[in-house]
């Protein structure tokens, strides 16, 4: 799931024409009406190359590249891309085919901040020889130490009041490789006293021999991301520079840049962004779990990455439809997992073409079918879907069934498979269980039965109803396959609550299951196609699948409880 190249992005044809209301969309119409702009609406999506997007990202980039096409504006996607420790061109790919799967393209308008690093430098001597600069030879503890507290001010550093031409002779020699590793710091002159902290001569360059994955080893000086940024929007001449909350304290250093360059000013609007129950937003902390092999990748299933949940089987559209719903605002708060999941419910119950599969096979014999016998059953594709038309499906004389769906001894209001009882099997004929066969340790291993042959296609002529329909699948017909089954990753609603968020790491997050029969539609499904499988839940094909092997990843349940919330609200 490391492709080299950007995919062709899936249509965003379902995204709406005109987007939900909320205050940034706005403020947009308020600049459009005032002719703040002259009238452009031009965002940007701007990740940092050191992880993979996850799906508190999705949200970020439906808003920046929503609004844009809402008003006929432009995105352009950057990679702020100022760590050169941290960023790889694994990651600048993925994001790239991450942003085009979800539906979105920014055409011709793809940028870095290390595009800009040689206007960055000349900007950073005008701030020099403005006096707005200085050389400090603090350590970060240091830096740290000097900063003071939110109810303290800090204390200036003693490097602070260095002449022009000293500042100016240290941060070149910087630049040309003279300086070790964290000797040195390029730093702003603000406000030792402002009770912004953001304010208190913040860094602007650090001194990193590290190679970069674009520019190589031409630089051994990096802008601080927050010297980086809003340079970088007004290059690019943003209109409305979209971020999240944290970034909020951060403002006033931003414009204090642009304003003292004396260049084109962006204006920044920030937004809540998502935080979802069960899940981990840290891209940082999600490296720990790819580093130390408590997944398999950033491109797991369990894991909330944009990568991982469509290797799962979540669809793009799902995605967009979820973003939307949960609004924007100025609020922090924390979205339950179930809306995202009951939106991919209601986007794959009108896509996914149904099938059968069995995940713990039974063996049921009907005694009474002819041997040898194979009839073609018709059954529905899709029953949202009268286009999807319909299937063959095998039937035999020996089949499986589901484990849970016999039991010897059964509790009550159990109507399934039980010795005695008739139930109808889906699409074929109604069957009573007759008797059982066990293994040497008494465990019951095989289901005989009998059918009633009047009742093909699932209905009696005679009205008679039984009250359970279960699936099968024909023994000689079916393929055998691996299913990756999912919970939540961690068992807290908040995995960093309390302690170490690895000690809130769900053991039971994945369960495979082998050895299970699929009907033989499925045999060569494409990878990543999506299906039901009747009364399980929604499947997806996952990557690992070989010829004759295929892979089968769990995307979700049926049940659906936050439809049924909804529902009860509203009723009330």
């Amino acid at each position: 799931m490391n492709p080299s190249k950007p995919s062709t992005p899936e249509p965003a044809s379902e995204t709406p024409a005109v987007g939900p209301s909320n205050f940034i969309r706005d403020i947009i119409l308020e600049d459009l009406k005032t002719g703040k702009f002259q009238g452009r609406v031009h965002t940007r999506f701007p990740p940092e190359p050191n992880g993979y997007l996850h799906i508190g990202h999705a949200k970020s980039i439906c808003l920046n590249f929503g609004l844009a096409a809402e008003f006929g504006g432009k995105t352009n996607l950057r990679f702020d891309d100022t760590n050169p420790e941290k960023e790889e061109t694994e990651y600048v790919d993925s994001i790239m085919d991450t942003v085009h799967w979800l539906g979105f393209d920014w055409e011709n308008r793809l940028f870095y901040a290390s595009d800009y690093f040689p206007q960055l430098y000349q900007w950073a001597l005008q701030l020099i020889r403005a006096g707005k600069a200085y050389v400090c030879d603090l350590t970060a503890e240091q830096v740290r130490q000097y900063r003071g507290t939110l109810t303290e001010p800090g204390t200036p550093s003693p490097y602070r009041g260095r002449s022009v031409e000293e500042n100016l002779d240290l941060f070149q020699r910087m630049k040309a490789g003279e300086s070790p590793d964290g000797s040195r710091t390029l730093r702003a002159k603000i406000d030792m006293a402002s009770p912004n902290l953001n304010m208190r001569d913040p860094v602007m360059y650090r001194i990193l021999h590290a190679e970069h994955h674009r520019t190589g080893n031409q630089w051994c000086i990096y802008p601080m991301y927050d010297f980086a940024h809003g340079q970088s929007d007004s290059v690019e001449r943003i209109t409305h520079s979209i971020c999240t909350l944290e970034f909020e304290d951060h403002r006033p250093l931003y414009d204090w840049y642009v304003e003292q360059l004396g260049i084109y000013h962006p204006q920044q609007i920030e937004f809540d962004r998502l935080n979802l129950t069960y899940t981990m937003m840290s891209k940082r902390k999600l490296l720990t779990l790819v580093q130390e092999g408590h997944v398999r990748g950033w491109d797991d299933p369990r894991m909330p990455t944009l990568a991982g949940i469509r290797r799962r089987g979540y669809t793009p559209e799902a995605i967009r439809n979820f973003c939307n719903s949960i609004g924007v605002s100025k609020t922090t708060g924390i979205v339950e997992l179930g809306l995202l999941e009951h939106h991919v419910r209601e986007d794959l119950n009108r896509r996914a073409a149904r099938v059968m599969a069995v995940l713990r096979p039974l063996r049921v014999v009907i005694d009474n079918y002819p041997e040898g016998q194979v009839e073609e059953m018709e059954a529905v594709n899709n029953p949202e879907d009268p286009s999807a038309g319909t299937r063959q499906v095998p039937f035999s004389r020996v089949l499986y069934i589901e484990q849970d769906d016999f039991r010897e001894d059964p509790p009550k209001q159990y109507f399934r498979l039980s010795p005695g009882r008739e139930v109808r099997l889906r699409y074929a004929y109604f069957v009573t269980c007759t008797g059982v066969t066990r293994n040497p340790q008494g465990q019951v291993e095989e289901i005989h039965c009998t059918y009633d042959p009047a009742t093909r296609g699932g209905n009696a002529p005679d009205g008679r109803r039984v009250k359970s329909t279960i699936h099968w699948v024909s023994a000689a017909h079916a393929i055998e396959a691996e299913v990756r089954l999912y919970e939540n990753m961690f068992l807290t609603e908040d995995p960093n609550q309390g302690q170490d968020f690895r000690a809130n790491l769900n053991p039971a997050s994945l369960d495979v299951l082998t050895g299970c029969k699929l009907e033989p539609s499925l045999a060569d499904a494409p990878v990543l196609s999506r299906y039901q499988f009747e009364r399980l839940g929604y499947f997806c094909v996952d990557p690992d699948s070989a010829p004759g092997h295929p892979v089968f990843n769990r995307t979700a349940a049926l049940r659906d409880t936050w439809a049924k919330i909804e529902k009860r609200e509203k009723g009330k």
